[in-house]
């Protein structure tokens, strides 16, 4: 039963997803809104919209393991898997503006997390809380960052139009409506599903956060970027992956944190993968300078791939959670 209420939440939070980015593009284009702020709004809301759906009910269960590991897995799962599995079908080629600051400013996304997670360490707290405040500060760089997209999307010139489903008002708001219904229940029954699964196996919640929930919400991510690959679209992907990363640090944490502070519990905080994070992330910066030009190929993918595995089974395999930085 637990593993049948993870996969509808997690059928029910891609196709919730799905429905709400139809609806809400449709009923936009119905009111002239343009394709710049549709793709830099609803559409990347979309994509997001399960990681946070999912960190709000486990925040409001009490899982606050899977809330932040879900935002730390899904943040492993996209660099590793995604950008993994992409470059090895073709090399990406990556641009100078995400060199230099998109790819910079998720690796400070995981550093600021990483310092409000630790309020025993760096403050002399009784107890590690990403409080209100934290979440407010999260939202001030979303709120930066989404301005910067912005400025750079209008000064890029043109762009290629979002496709939008062509639909009645009525029709886009029963569309609306449905993929928020979707996203409810299904952000309720994989999160449910996830704790009677780790319970049953006596593996943690931060594991099955880190892990199996992280890879169900990274889905849309995963089938953006794959078939941005096969078109040849590397930009797309590596946009995709980097953008989804900032996203779940300072909105999707932000939001949840805003709505109701995460306490972490005593012995569980997530150093361990948050400076794995950070190592991968750097190590993919270095790796677009390897060689003449700057792309990350497919001996490189392939890297990142292994890395993932490897990570997983020393998850898996140290059911203590008995880590160095913990």
């Amino acid at each position: 039963m637990s593993l049948f209420l993870f996969i509808a939440g997690m059928v029910l939070l891609i196709v919730g997803s799905n429905w709400l980015v139809d609806g809400a593009s449709s009923l936009a284009r119905r009111f002239n809104i343009s394709d710049l702020v549709i793709g830099l709004t609803i559409v990347a809301f979309g994509t997001s919209s399960p990681e946070l759906i999912v960190n709000l009910f486990a925040s409001f269960n009490g899982n606050t393991d899977i809330a932040i590991g879900n935002v730390v897995g899904s943040n492993i799962f996209n660099t590793l898997v995604i950008l993994g599995l992409t470059a090895v079908v073709t090399p990406i080629a990556v641009k100078s503006t995400t060199v230099w600051k998109e790819i910079p400013f998720s690796i400070l996304a995981v550093v600021v997390m990483a310092f409000m997670a630790n309020d025993i360490l760096i403050d002399g707290y009784t107890k590690d809380t990403i409080s209100r405040i934290d979440g407010f500060i999260l939202l001030c760089f979303f709120s930066i960052f989404m301005a910067y997209t912005f400025a750079l999307a209008k000064s890029s010139g043109p762009l290629k139009e979002v496709t939008a489903k062509e639909m009645s008002v009525l029709k886009a708001i029963v569309f609306i409506a449905t993929g928020l219904v979707g996203l409810f229940f299904g952000g309720k029954f994989l999160v449910d599903g996830a704790v009677d699964i780790a319970r049953s196996l006596g593996i943690s919640e931060a594991v099955i956060g880190l892990t199996v929930v992280a890879a169900g919400t990274s889905m849309p991510e995963l089938a953006t970027s794959v078939v941005a690959a096969f078109k040849k679209k590397s930009d797309i992907a590596i946009g995709n992956v980097v953008g989804s990363n900032i996203f779940n640090v300072f909105f999707v944490l932000g939001i949840s944190a805003s709505i109701r502070p995460i306490p972490l519990n005593s012995g569980s905080s997530s150093n361990f993968d948050m400076i794995f994070l950070i190592i991968m992330s750097v190590i993919m910066f270095v790796f677009i300078f390897l060689g003449k030009e700057r792309k990350i190929n497919r001996l490189e993918g392939a890297f990142f791939f292994l890395a993932f595995v490897a990570y997983t089974l020393v998850l898996i395999l140290d059911t203590e959670r008995s880590f160095p930085f913990r």
